[in-house]
């Protein structure tokens, strides 16, 4: 049982900061984290905590997404199916940057 207990606590900080890696958030017309790296084919899921809308897209070498306006507390889910360096920006706060490394 206790080595049980001791694998859990070993595991459970990873798993969180798993998920933690994977999230940003849009608050204060920025992204937060601004710069994020990720293996390909993972996901970044964008939580708009912000008073405005926000909106997100990615103009780059063979991989491009532009997304729909998402109103406060609303999520938008992007994969990133390429390796190389991305910058996301929203069209409606062209100052927001976000970098993307995908591995």
């Amino acid at each position: 049982m206790r080595k049980i207990l001791i694998a859990l606590l070993v595991i459970m900080p990873i798993v969180a900061f798993a998920d933690d890696a994977h999230t940003i958030v849009q608050q204060g017309r920025t992204f937060r984290p601004a710069e994020v790296t990720i293996n390909k084919g993972e996901t970044l899921t964008f939580t708009n905590n912000d008073e405005f809308i926000h909106q997100i897209y990615v103009n780059g070498n063979n991989f491009n997404f532009d997304s729909d306006e998402r109103a406060p507390g609303q999520n938008i889910t992007e994969s990133f199916t390429q390796s190389g360096t991305f910058e996301v920006r929203c069209h409606i706060h062209p100052k927001m940057k976000l970098v993307v490394h995908v591995r």
